[in-house]
């Protein structure tokens, strides 16, 4: 069988990862285990299939953190083998490439350099495979993709779960925390985290305060405006009494839960 090498997109612009989805078919020793843009799910990647090489956006405007962020989780992690860490960026900053040296980067493309392109990223990979610098004895048969298309298709069946639940109890999608309260939810379900409302602020480029008074007022608007009997139905936890609604930790952590039992 033939010798690959896994790796995985972290990029926020779905052109970019839609581009490497493309040009990957053009190198029989490249597997694209997948694309993110949120970097908990870019760590859950990585602990699931341990890929050789990770391509990482810094400035993930339209995602979820940043690659600092990333590659301090990373190194967290005490993975068995360190990962080779290809930096594409179009920050400039000389103080932050080597920031992101000194977590972990091992090389660094600027996406405005003249030759830049994703084929040339995969070239890239491909001539550190010959000269030895990325190494990987996986072998190709197929078990990775199968394992990738299961993960996208349970994490589609989440989002759809989440928001049947916030249609059941008459959150809107013309609410502005909807999006906010279905993004803290999925996150969530990964993982509990405690920068949660910085972490969607940052995705959506708000204040971390806008981000809570949107869900909170999504959730109030649910408990003034939809029936009392639809809600005790769709959502069983306890509320306190003297609030008449749930805290925003109260109810995601309680979607989060529901949907992880359900999906």
């Amino acid at each position: 069988m033939t010798k690959r090498v896994d790796f995985i997109v972290i990029e926020d612009e779905e052109n970019i990862c839609k581009e490497y989805q493309e040009t990957v078919k053009e190198f029989s020793n490249l597997f694209l285990v997948g694309t993110t843009n949120n970097i908990l799910t870019g760590i859950e990647i990585v602990k699931e299939y341990n890929p050789s090489v990770i391509i990482l956006d810094l400035e993930l405007h339209r995602g979820l953190g940043n690659g600092i962020t990333f590659l301090k989780m990373l190194m967290e992690l005490n993975l068995p083998q360190k990962p080779y860490i290809l930096v594409a960026t179009n920050n400039i900053s000389r103080i932050t490439h080597q920031l992101a040296r000194n977590l972990g980067a091992d090389f660094i493309f600027t996406k405005n350099q003249a030759d830049y392109s994703v084929k040339m990223i995969l070239e890239t990979i491909v001539n550190f495979i010959e000269i030895g610098v990325v190494v990987s004895d996986r072998e190709d048969c197929g078990e990775t993709a199968l394992k990738v298309q299961e993960a996208a298709d349970s994490q589609q069946k989440r989002k759809n779960k989440i928001s049947q639940e916030l249609d059941l109890i008459g959150i809107s999608s013309k609410l502005k925390g909807r999006d906010y309260l279905s993004d803290a939810i999925e996150i969530t379900c990964e993982k509990r985290t405690a920068n949660l409302s910085a972490l969607i602020a940052q995705k959506y480029n708000k204040t971390d305060a806008s981000v809570e008074r949107a869900m909170q007022t999504a959730i109030n608007h649910a408990w003034r405006n939809t029936d009392i009997d639809t809600l005790s139905t769709y959502y069983t936890a306890y509320i306190n009494p003297k609030k008449g609604v749930p805290t925003i930790t109260e109810f995601i952590y309680y979607y989060a839960d529901k949907v992880k039992k359900n999906i």
